[in-house]
C-alpha cells in the first residue's frame, strides 16, 4: 500500500513537473514577444491564456516554505528514485521509442537513453516492455544517464554459460558460419566454437548443412582468460545413445533377429546400426563362403537383417551374423561325392602349407602340398596354384560332420615311382634340372614326380666345393649318374663327378711327396693359403709354410714354387710349403761349408804333426828354423779351433 502511495506522489509530482515546464515555454514565448508588445498586451495575453492565474500568490505567500519544510519535502522526494550502481544490471521500463533510441525509465532522475540498434532482435518492441539494461555511467558530460542492453545481454549470456558448464546444463544456440575445423555458434550473443568432432558421433563431410540452424549444446570448455567457449552437440546425442543402448541391451537374446544399417566398413569386418547401438559383423560371420573383403557383399547405409551371436552386458559389446540366416553350404553338398570322387572348383586360398579349393560357396577342401605333386621335394604352393585358378581334385578324405575335405592333384596322374626301378637303375645316366640347393648338395628333377640328390662330394673330383652354389645354379642342366635307388622310400641318389675317371689316380703319381710344383695363391686365411695348382688341383699350405724368404708371407695373386709334404687320396687333400724350400736349400749350403771347413782343419792337423817331427830332428843350432817352425804351428792350432768352433756352430 505504501509503495502504491509513492508512486501517486510521484506521479504527480512528475505532472505538476511537466505544467511548469509547459508555462516556462509560454513564459518564454511572452518575453521573445515583449520587444513589440506593451506591458498592458503582454498582462492581457498572460491572463487570456491562463484565466485562473493569481497575480497575488507572492503577496498571500502561497508556496513559501521554511527549512524544516522543505528538507522534509526533499527526502520525500529522493526516496522516489531507484538507487543504482555502475556496473549493475537493473530493468527498465520502455516509456518512448522514437527513430534512434529508446526511452527507458529505471526509476533514477533522469531516464537512460538505449540506441535502437541493440534492440534489433526485438522488432515488437512497445512502451510498457520491460528489458534488462547494464548501467555503465551514472550520467556522461551532459549528465545523461547512459545504459547498454547489448553489455546486459552479454553479462547475463556469460552468467548463464558458465552456469551450464557448472551445472551440465544443455543450452541453445545459433550456428552462424562455418571456420577452420569446425563452426562458429552464437549463444545468446556470445560467440563459441564446435569442433567438427563434436559435430556428430559419425564423420562429417559438409560443415556447411548446419549453418543457419538452431542446435542444442553442452558447454564443454571455456577459457576466462581469452573469453573462449567450446561446445558440443556430440555428447548430447552419445548421451542419448548411451540411455538407448542400455534399454536395447537389456532386450537383447541370442539368436534374436534384428534389423539393422550398415555404419562403416572395415578390413575385419562391419559396424552395425541397431537403432543406437553398434553391433559387429565380423568378415567370417557375412558369408559361408569365402570374401577377400566386407566390400564385396556389403555397402555403406545398406538396411540388413542380422542375427544376434553373443553380447556382453558391461562393455555392451554385441556379436552379430548374416550368414547364420541360411542353411549352412554342407547340408546342400551333393550326397554323390565320396572318397575317390573328382569335383572341380575354384581356388579361393593359397597357404604356405597349401591351397583351399572351393567346392561349391562355402564348402572348401584342403589341398595340401604333398599333394599337389609326386614330387618328394617340398615346393612353395605358390609354384602350382593360385587364387582364381579352376582345378579339378580328388576327394581324399570327408567328413560331412565335422564339415572337412581333403584333396589331391597328383593322384590324377599316374605314379612316376611305379616304373622307377626299370628306367632309373644303378648306373645309368641321365640329364636333370637343378630344383634347389642346400648346403649339403643339389636337389634335381629327371621328370615330374621324380626327384634325386646329388651330395656336395659327388660334384667335383677336383675342384673342392664350399656350397653348391659355387659350382651350379638353379634351372641349369646337368647330366647325372644314378648312384643310388630306393623304390620303397622315393630316393634317389645321383652323381655328377662319377661321368669322369678319377683324376686321383693319376694325380698320385704327379704330385709326389717333396715333388716341387708351380703355383698361385687363391685365397689367405687365418690358418693358411689356398693355392692353385697344377691340372686343377688345389693344395693347402699351413700358415707358417707360407713365409718368403726375406721373411715376409705370401699374399693373394703370388705365384711363388710349393713342395708336396703331404697327399691324401682318400680325401682328396693336398698339402703344400714354399718355406720348405728356401730352408732346405740354407741348411744344404750350411752343410757344405761345414764339410768345407772339416776338410781344412783335418790339413791344419796333418801340417803340425809334420812340423814336430821335423822339430824333434833339429839341433840347438837351428834356432833360427825352430822360431819360425813355431810361429808355423800356432798358426795352425789357430786354424784347427776356428774349424772347431765353426763345426760346433753347424751342429
Amino acid at each position: 500500500m505504501a509503495k502504491k502511495q509513492e508512486a501517486e506522489k510521484e506521479l504527480k509530482a512528475k505532472e505538476a513537473e511537466l505544467d511548469a515546464v509547459t508555462a516556462t515555454a509560454e513564459k518564454e514565448t511572452i518575453e521573445s514577444e515583449a520587444d513589440s508588445l506593451s506591458i498592458e498586451e503582454i498582462k492581457s495575453k498572460i491572463t487570456s491564456s491562463n484565466e485562473d492565474f493569481d497575480w497575488d500568490a507572492d503577496d498571500k505567500k502561497f508556496g513559501n516554505y521554511n527549512d524544516a519544510e522543505r528538507e522534509k519535502l526533499e527526502k520525500l522526494y529522493d526516496g522516489t528514485f531507484s538507487s543504482i550502481n555502475k556496473g549493475e544490471i537493473i530493468t527498465g521500463t520502455v516509456v518512448n521509442v522514437n527513430s534512434k533510441d529508446v526511452v527507458l525509465n529505471i526509476g533514477f532522475k533522469s531516464d537512460g537513453l538505449v540506441s535502437l540498434s541493440e534492440f534489433r532482435d526485438t522488432p515488437d518492441l512497445k512502451i510498457g516492455d520491460e528489458v534488462e539494461v547494464f548501467v555503465e555511467s551514472q550520467e556522461d558530460a551532459n549528465g545523461q544517464l547512459v545504459l547498454s542492453r547489448k553489455r546486459a545481454k552479454t553479462q547475463k549470456s556469460w552468467e548463464r554459460i558458465n552456469s551450464a558448464l557448472e551445472n551440465d546444463e544443455i543450452i541453445t544456440g545459433f550456428v552462424k558460419s562455418r571456420t577452420k575445423g569446425g563452426l562458429i555458434v552464437d549463444i545468446m550473443g556470445v560467440e563459441a566454437f564446435l569442433p567438427g568432432s563434436q559435430i556428430d558421433i559419425k564423420p562429417i563431410r559438409d560443415y556447411d548443412v548446419y549453418v543457419g540452424k538452431t542446435m542444442e549444446f553442452k558447454v564443454v570448455k571455456i577459457n576466462h582468460e581469452f573469453k573462449n567457449v567450446v561446445v558440443s552437440h556430440k555428447v548430447l546425442i552419445e548421451d542419448d545413445l548411451e540411455n538407448q543402448k542400455t534399454e536395447i541391451v537389456a532386450k537383447l537374446e541370442k539368436g534374436q533377429v534384428l534389423e539393422g544399417t550398415v555404419k562403416n566398413i572395415t578390413d575385419f569386418g562391419v559396424f552395425i546400426d541397431l537403432g543406437g547401438v553398434d553391433g559387429l559383423l565380423h568378415i567370417t560371420d557375412i558369408s559361408w563362403g569365402r570374401i577377400e573383403h566386407p566390400r564385396e557383399v556389403l555397402s555403406l547405409d545398406q538396411k540388413i537383417n542380422v542375427v544376434v551371436l553373443d553380447f556382453d552386458d558391461e562393455k555392451k559389446r554385441i556379436a552379430l551374423g548374416l550368414k547364420q540366416l541360411t542353411p549352412h553350404p554342407w547340408q546342400s553338398l551333393d550326397e554323390n561325392i565320396v572318397v575317390g570322387s573328382k569335383v572341380k572348383g575354384k581356388i579361393v586360398t593359397v597357404a604356405d602349407y597349401g591351397a583351399f579349393l572351393e567346392i561349391i560357396p562355402g564348402v572348401e577342401g584342403l589341398i595340401h602340398v604333398s599333394e599337389m605333386s609326386w614330387s618328394q621335394n617340398l615346393r612353395n604352393p605358390q609354384e602350382f596354384l593360385k587364387v582364381g585358378d579352376e582345378v579339378e581334385a580328388q576327394v581324399l578324405t570327408l567328413d560331412r560332420d565335422e564339415r572337412k575335405m581333403s584333396l589331391g592333384i597328383k593322384q590324377l596322374t599316374p605314379d612316376p615311382w611305379q616304373h622307377a626301378a626299370e628306367k632309373y637303375a644303378i648306373g645309368t645316366q641321365h640329364v636333370a634340372t637343378v630344383k634347389n640347393m642346400t648346403n649339403f648338395g643339389v636337389f634335381v628333377e629327371l621328370e615330374d614326380g621324380i626327384d634325386g640328390l646329388i651330395h656336395i662330394s659327388d660334384l667335383s673330383w677336383s675342384k673342392k666345393v664350399n656350397h653348391p652354389n659355387e659350382f651350379t645354379k638353379v634351372g641349369e642342366k646337368l647330366n647325372v649318374v644314378v648312384l643310388e635307388l630306393d623304390v620303397e622310400n622315393r630316393k634317389l641318389s645321383l652323381g655328377h663327378k662319377q661321368l669322369e675317371e678319377n683324376p686321383w689316380d693319376t694325380f698320385e703319381t704327379i704330385f709326389t711327396i717333396d715333388s716341387v710344383h708351380e703355383g698361385t695363391v687363391l685365397k689367405v686365411t687365418d690358418k693358411g693359403a689356398i693355392v692353385a695348382l697344377p691340372y686343377g688341383v688345389e693344395g693347402f699350405a699351413p700358415i707358417k709354410h707360407t713365409v718368403k724368404e726375406d721373411g715376409k708371407s705370401l699374399k693373394a695373386d703370388d705365384v711363388a714354387e710349393f713342395k708336396i709334404i703331404e697327399f691324401n687320396k682318400e680325401n682328396k687333400r693336398i698339402v703344400i710349403s714354399h718355406s720348405r724350400i728356401w730352408e732346405e736349400q740354407r741348411a744344404e749350403a750350411r752343410v757344405q761349408e761345414f764339410e768345407s771347413r772339416k776338410k781344412e782343419a783335418k790339413a791344419a792337423t796333418n801340417a803340425v804333426k809334420k812340423v814336430k817331427d821335423s822339430v824333434e830332428k833339429s839341433t840347438l843350432g837351428d834356432l833360427s828354423v825352430l822360431a819360425q817352425l813355431k810361429e808355423q804351428m800356432e798358426g795352425a792350432e789357430s786354424k784347427a779351433k776356428k774349424a772347431k768352433k765353426s763345426e760346433e756352430e753347424a751342429k
